[in-house]
């Protein structure tokens, strides 16, 4: 209840506060779009609405969030298998690398946004019992000939404490996305300490201080308001959280770019066709990752957003990013 209200009284700040920069951007006669950032809101003299980019497409903000609905509503049956055809399974490589960065112990809470078929909900789980695994190992070899004493103090604090449970949530704004992810967690038989949730990024449906990790991966450069994303965020972490991004980037070596250009843009939405039967889709992925903020750019936006010891590493030569920052 609280959260909902929360949600309420955000939306009728967020709204009065558009509706004021529309008027003060009229009365100084401001027309066209500003340069540089994609993140950069613009204005349109002919109906008074903001635009942005959809793709190389420039369309009003109300209308971006549909499309993107239904680009991913299309692809949702073929995702991971598109996930591994345009990647050669390198994706896979660098969620790994994503987890082996976040380290998350035994009974943290996770919160992964625009999550849709859980790929870093199930590894975080899975990273998380194998440490529960090593820590029980190494509690058993510390008390290999233990008293009676001691295996009387150690069942009284199981039965007291009990095993720490890790959490995962998994939150995204397309039912079909989730309605995959739910699939492959049954197939998996994965139930445990894992819930799916629909919501906006830009409007989490969750009560401050919530989580100790956020994720969002391959999800950001689809919001609409890429502040908006990171300022919500930052608000359901708790104190200490870490914040954990990983996108697509700018390439740094300029002969891998020339090669990833042409793959991107020649190959992936012929493959897209030819897998999933949707070209367009396809191609507006490709374009997105043209329009997002480069490495430098974006960790000036997360530290915009209020986070401390933000910092990036390139991973395959800057095609994918991994962004950190913490809550202090």
């Amino acid at each position: 209840m609280a959260a909902s209200m929360r949600l309420l009284v955000r939306r009728v700040l967020r709204l009065s506060h558009r509706n004021i920069n529309v008027a003060a951007a009229g009365g100084s006669g401001r027309s066209g779009c500003c340069s540089g950032s994609s993140s950069c809101r613009c204005f349109s003299d002919a109906t008074g609405d903001r635009s942005t980019h959809f793709g190389f497409e420039t369309v009003p903000e109300t209308e971006k969030a549909k499309r993107v609905y239904k680009v991913f509503e299309n692809v949702a049956q073929k995702y991971d298998v598109m996930n591994d055809a345009m990647s050669l399974g390198i994706h896979r490589v660098w969620k790994d690398m994503l987890l082996h960065a976040m380290h998350p112990q035994p009974g943290v809470r996770l919160l992964d946004v625009a999550g849709g078929t859980g790929d870093i909900a199930f590894r975080f789980l899975e990273y998380v019992q194998s440490q529960q695994e090593r820590q029980k190992r190494r509690a058993a070899r510390s008390t290999q000939t233990p008293s009676w004493q001691d295996i009387s103090t150690n069942y009284s604090t199981e039965d007291k404490d009990g095993p720490q449970e890790s959490k995962a949530v998994v939150c995204d704004i397309n039912k079909e996305m989730l309605k995959v992810g739910k699939q492959k967690a049954d197939s998996m038989g994965v139930s445990a300490g894992l819930s799916w949730v629909v919501g906006d990024a830009e409007e989490l449906p969750f009560d401050d201080d919530q989580f100790d990790i956020y994720t969002i991966a391959f999800g950001i450069r689809n919001v609409t308001h890429i502040d908006q994303a990171l300022q919500e965020a930052l608000r359901v972490l708790k104190p200490g959280g870490r914040f954990m991004c990983l996108e697509f980037s700018k390439v740094t070596n300029p002969v891998l770019a020339r090669l990833y250009d042409t793959y991107s843009f020649q190959m992936i939405p012929v493959l897209g066709e030819v897998i999933a039967g949707d070209w367009k889709s396809y191609q507006y992925l490709v374009e997105s990752i043209r329009k997002f903020p480069d490495q430098e750019e974006f960790k000036g936006m997360i530290e915009d957003a209020g986070f401390y010891c933000v910092h990036y590493h390139n991973l395959t030569g800057g095609v994918v990013a991994l962004h950190s920052g913490f809550k202090l």
